[in-house]
């Protein structure tokens, strides 16, 4: 399935059978991504990358950013996303339409298999190990899985058990060979001392790692954007900038440091870093790569 398939089936809700054949397509595209270590990606053979903030579900926003991206005609840009469930996009009985953003990446990951990626958020992690989120006296969680059996009952479950099983697959973080980290976001201080940079270079992680005070968990929860725990982080992660997402920006990025830049592209103002991965690049040069949707 193209992606420009899958945007026609979102509109008429895709095949199950069809949509099932490209979740399972994609996981194992995500399993044998090059450069793949564990859910840790290194980048070798990109000239750039374009990265995304968090979307929650705006198919309009990531149609946008897929466009500014233009995979096509860019042969060696990879093109990053991220928290991509838990929106304020609903079905008329209540459930939440962002599954269908999971169906569309997973349509692109097939057709560009060893150049999309997706960061696990706190959001997918959540949603995957059935950790309580809520918003607005809702939880996400339930709110999401309603969404899903609006859209494809009676195989719904079957279905959610493929967006469980790319959950488990699609990467932690990934790193540039000019040194810039890519992930949701970082530990906090309480957790940078505990936390284990090999727990995102394993192929499986345990229940330690994915649960409160877990590296994994740590990761995409952590919002400790000083320069003591930023510069700490790196270090462990042997990288000089960082990118990151899961804190709102109301002008849709931030760059609360010296080495970090932020990522928002949930709403209007929306943004992503378009920026070269084959040479040095320096934190203000990063930023002057971050452009409007």
């Amino acid at each position: 399935m193209t992606i420009f398939q899958a945007l026609i089936g979102i509109r008429f809700m895709p095949d199950p059978d069809r949509l099932l054949t490209t979740l399972h397509r994609a996981v194992q595209a995500f399993r044998e991504t090059p450069g793949r270590r564990g859910r840790f990606v290194e980048l070798r053979d990109a000239s750039d990358v374009l990265v995304g903030g968090d979307l929650h579900g705006n198919i309009e926003n990531f149609r946008l950013l897929m466009q500014k991206a233009d995979l096509a005609k860019n042969p060696r840009r990879h093109f990053v996303v991220q928290e991509l469930v838990h929106g304020p996009f609903r079905y008329p009985a209540g459930g939440d339409k962002s599954h269908q953003l999971l169906d569309l990446v997973a349509a692109l990951k097939c057709q560009y298999p060893g150049r999309v990626h997706v960061l696990l958020g706190n959001h997918e992690l959540a949603q995957w190990k059935s950790q309580w989120i809520a918003k607005a006296e809702q939880d996400l969680n339930d709110v999401f899985r309603a969404g899903v059996a609006a859209a494809y009952a009676p195989r719904d479950d079957e279905v959610y058990a493929a967006y469980h099983a790319l959950f488990a697959i699609v990467p932690l973080a990934l790193r540039t060979r000019n040194r810039v980290f890519l992930s949701h976001s970082l530990p906090s201080a309480l957790r940078m001392a505990s936390f284990d940079f090999g727990a995102l270079q394993k192929e499986e992680n345990d229940d330690a790692d994915l649960a409160p005070g877990g590296s994994v968990h740590a990761l995409v929860w952590g919002r400790d954007t000083s320069p003591p725990n930023v510069r700490a982080f790196l270090e462990k992660v042997d990288a000089d900038l960082l990118i990151t997402g899961h804190i709102p920006c109301e002008r849709g990025f931030e760059a609360p440091n010296d080495r970090q830049i932020i990522l928002d592209a949930m709403q209007t103002p929306a943004c992503y870093c378009l920026f070269p991965a084959e040479r040095a690049i320096t934190h203000e040069e990063l930023i002057r790569c971050v452009a409007e949707l």
